[in-house]
């Protein structure tokens, strides 16, 4: 049987646990996105991924296409030349481990270049639309921070999620583009939010203090936010975010809000994630950390190697400064390295 095949094929290379199956199609691109030429040598070096297709106990057909189908599983990921291969990586995987990948539509968000070509040359029956997110809108609030990478206004895109989706797309998983998915999408887009807006794997046990200033905790007015609260630390590159109630309570300029303070009274250090945790730290619906196995790209500074948390592993996530692609490249890859190669689609790699 073809799953089987495949399965055996990715457990020899990757040596990790996984349900195969597959899935495809193709969706119009967003009016508004800005028109500009993709470079065709940048095209031409990735490859096209399999068509996959549905299981027969998915329940829609692969023909249902509009955005606004109750039966789609939303993923937001954003696309820039640099994360690009990464981000073409991320989408193979989740499409390889979907049970119904034809239900899968993407909301790839950018700022710079039309990449759309590139998409559709690599995922010829891909489900997907393509947002511009204008730099301008967040490039005033944003502060220096511990590494270049982290201050890049695509790197805020993630705030403007509500805003930027059709107002009928009501739940979307947010995912970075340095990370792979090994098993089905569909149980991470099941997650109960309850009365929450977002959900993500929690990591009690980590020093919360360090991701806030010390004139941040003396403050009372600043650190008060907390008051009440149990906050723990989670990691923004997964998320499943509830955007209807996203919208109702404004939670964009909540977080617009604390870059502002930011600005003027230096508060932390790290890029995107510090606004987050001071909105949402404390009411996060938690998921079962397999759905981040973080922290795969080492530190902010020399993204050494690490090895994987106990635990089982739905999600592969290179957090950090060391990046698979680069790694590997250089011809200085760590061993979970290896676990990331299968899904690249890049020509002239290996």
């Amino acid at each position: 049987m073809l799953w089987i095949t495949r399965f055996s094929a990715f457990f020899s290379a990757a040596m990790a646990v996984i349900i195969l199956s597959p899935s495809l199609q193709s969706f119009p691109p967003a009016a508004a996105i800005r028109s500009s030429q993709p470079d065709r040598s940048l095209i031409s070096s990735f490859r096209k991924s399999p068509v996959f297709r549905n299981a027969e106990e998915c329940l829609s057909s692969a023909a249902d296409s509009n955005v606004c189908s109750p039966s789609l599983v939303h993923v937001a990921i954003t696309l820039d030349v640099v994360y690009l291969r990464g981000s073409i990586a991320a989408v193979n995987s989740i499409l390889q481990h979907s049970l119904c990948p034809e239900n899968v539509f993407f909301h790839f968000i950018v700022s710079e270049t039309n990449l759309e070509s590139l998409v559709r040359s690599s995922f010829q029956e891909l489900k997907f639309k393509v947002y511009y997110f204008a730099p301008e809108t967040v490039r005033g609030l944003i502060s220096s921070s511990v590494r270049q990478a982290l201050e890049q206004p695509l790197n805020y895109a993630r705030n403007y999620l509500a805003e930027l989706l059709e107002g009928c797309v009501n739940r979307v998983i947010y995912l970075d583009s340095d990370l792979i998915v090994v098993d089905d999408i569909a149980k991470l887009w099941k997650t109960g939010l309850g009365r929450r807006i977002i959900g993500a794997p929690e990591y009690c046990h980590a020093n919360f203090t360090k991701y806030f200033t010390g004139g941040f905790w003396s403050e009372e007015r600043l650190s008060g936010t907390f008051r009440g609260r149990s906050p723990c630390y989670f990691n923004t590159g997964v998320m499943v975010i509830d955007l209807k109630r996203w919208r109702r309570g404004g939670y964009t300029r909540r977080i617009e809000k604390w870059m502002e303070i930011q600005k003027s009274e230096r508060i932390y250090e790290l890029g995107s994630l510090p606004p987050f945790l001071l909105v949402f730290a404390g009411h996060v619906a938690p998921i079962p950390h397999r759905w981040n196995q973080h922290g795969l790209g080492g530190d902010n500074v020399r993204g050494s190697c690490r090895d994987l948390h106990p635990g089982p592993v739905s999600l592969l996530h290179w957090s950090g400064s060391g990046k698979p692609w680069l790694r590997l490249d250089s011809k200085r890859p760590c061993p979970l390295d290896a676990l990331w190669t299968p899904y690249d689609l890049y020509r002239h790699s290996h």
